[in-house]
């Protein structure tokens, strides 16, 4: 199945009414972009070649496309963001830190005593274990004395994602403190990767991944999702608490495997407290549990430590909302039609890999936005939606295929075949193959099975990318220098060129990203 916009069709419709009929001989396959400027387009179904909409695009003066609100309904969005902001549900949440007092200093002189006294208090109001030694005591002033500043940073990421954990958690009566954990597995970047492949807020391996219900596909990585992997991660923590009957065991668990514990409790004579079994789990499991608790003190007692929230990522839930797409769309082209920052936009979806959401019927991908932007771009949807279709009509080339990933390939080494070989036909690394596999060497020998999770399938799509590239021709003949002036825009300098596209004012200029400064020098090629 491939990630097509739907079979709709344009035409230029300056003066047809909406009530005249079109004719089959009117119909264009693509649109010039450069003739859309102030005109209209009709939206014809492919295969009924009925009309279905009318829609007007407007430009200002520079080219960029024009949105426009409806003044009422964006009244509403203000009201509603501002009562929300002042809501007693997120005053009175434990992480929001108010505004940093001038000249503090971080407190890293921690008494044994007064720490024992605090960590008394988190343990009687936690059904973890969360008692005092050495090494804990050891942890948290390391981190006080070198992790200020990463500190300050989670610290304001949390006020974005804790609510999200907070609610998942209280669905699955899950303890609250869990939301550390997301800390502690990836310090709450939503597009961490480890060395062995575990991916996301969660850390979720595909295989445990797609057991909770996490697709992966060449568009789309489920446990990139904020929503959907802290959902599956609730899922996989309350089972294996009903496995151990201990919170303690089941964070164990969820680092190193159920296998792993129930073989240290076995080691340690059939205990079952965490402390007991610790000097017979995994080494990296040995001290997970510290860490987590660590981070449990810090965020508990920030206050006390003079750590307070970085000012400078302020974003919080419940000033962001979704709508389901209805048709491919890249976030390239959002950014142009809302204005958006780049940056901002891939934080709010780090799900879809290839910076593009993908339509593929019975899936329901979404984009998040600021709740600002979510009118614009409801009240404004049918020209955004059409503006896209004709960008995609004008590529030279279609988009990847839509591939669903396969939990795992098993592959029968072949004569001629090596490591650098296999790797390179599923996008993975010599290294991985080898630990997938437990091999100390890189030799092969015919007929050898090798397990192997694809980042693609041979033929398709690489899982990771970070965008698409258009296929563009290699500038020929003389060129004309443009000087970027202000409110210029990298579609606003290709509406003034037939058959320049932004994609090519991109590639001839060296541009990694949409963004330009006023009196930069751009190439334009004729040839």
């Amino acid at each position: 199945m491939s990630a097509q916009v739907p079979e709709v069709r344009i035409i230029k419709a300056e003066d047809i009414p909406i009530s005249t009929s079109v004719e089959t001989s009117d119909i264009v396959n693509t649109v010039d972009i450069d003739s859309i400027q102030d005109k209209s387009l009709v939206l014809i179904d492919q295969d009924s070649l009925q009309q279905i909409d009318i829609v007007h695009l407007h430009t200002n003066t520079e080219g960029q496309i024009q949105l426009h609100d409806d003044p009422e309904l964006a009244e509403i969005d203000q009201k509603w963001m501002t009562l929300v902001k002042h809501a007693d549900l997120y005053d009175t949440a434990s992480y929001i830190v108010q505004d940093i007092p001038e000249n503090y200093t971080l407190d890293t002189e921690l008494s044994t005593e007064v720490l024992k006294q605090r960590l008394a208090a988190l343990d009687a109001q936690t059904p973890f274990h969360v008692t005092y030694n050495a090494n804990l005591e050891k942890l948290i002033n390391h981190y006080l004395k070198t992790r200020g500043k990463a500190l300050s940073n989670l610290m304001a990421k949390s006020k974005y994602y804790f609510p999200l954990f907070e609610e998942k958690l209280a669905k699955y009566d899950i303890p609250l403190e869990i939301k550390y954990l997301a800390i502690v597995e990836s310090a709450l970047r939503p597009k961490a990767r480890s060395r062995v492949g575990a991916t996301g807020l969660w850390q979720f391996m595909y295989q445990t991944g797609k057991q909770y219900g996490l697709d992966v596909s060449s568009y789309v990585d489920e446990r990139q999702d904020p929503f959907l992997a802290t959902e599956a991660a609730c899922k996989y923590l309350s089972d294996l608490y009903d496995i151990f009957s201990d919170w303690d065991l089941a964070l164990a668990a969820y680092n190193s495997g159920p296998g792993n514990v129930t073989k240290a409790i076995r080691r340690s004579g059939g205990n079952t407290n965490y402390w007991n079994i610790r000097p017979f789990l995994p080494r990296e499991t040995a001290g997970y549990l510290p860490i987590f608790y660590a981070t449990y003190y810090l965020f508990e007692y920030a206050e006390e430590h003079g750590l307070y929230a970085d000012a400078n990522f302020d974003l919080q839930q419940h000033e962001v909302d979704s709508i389901q797409v209805k048709q491919l769309i890249s976030f390239e082209q959002i950014q142009t039609v809302t204005g958006i920052e780049a940056e901002l936009l891939e934080f709010l979806n780090p799900a879809y890999k290839l910076n593009i959401i993908p339509y593929i019927k019975d899936k329901n991908y979404s984009l998040v936005l600021p709740k600002n932007y979510i009118g614009l771009f409801t009240q404004n949807e049918t020209a955004i939606y059409a503006y896209a279709a004709a960008e995609e009509a004008k590529r030279e080339k279609p988009r990847p295929e839509y591939t669903e990933m396969d939990q795992r390939v098993r592959y029968r080494v072949r004569s001629g075949d090596y490591l650098g070989k296999i790797a390179a036909r599923y996008g993975v690394g010599v290294r991985q193959i080898m630990r997938w596999n437990n091999m100390r060497s890189s030799k092969l020998r015919v007929g050898q099975r090798l397990t192997i999770y694809p980042r693609r399938l041979p033929g398709g799509t690489a899982k990771k990318t970070t965008q698409t590239k258009t296929t563009l021709h290699k500038p020929k003949g003389a060129y004309e220098t443009y000087v970027v002036k202000s409110g210029d825009s990298l579609w606003s300098i290709a509406q003034k060129y037939p058959s320049v596209s932004v994609a090519q004012l991109k590639s001839w200029n060296k541009l990694s990203n949409n963004k330009l400064k006023v009196g930069t020098k751009l190439k334009l090629y004729k040839g």
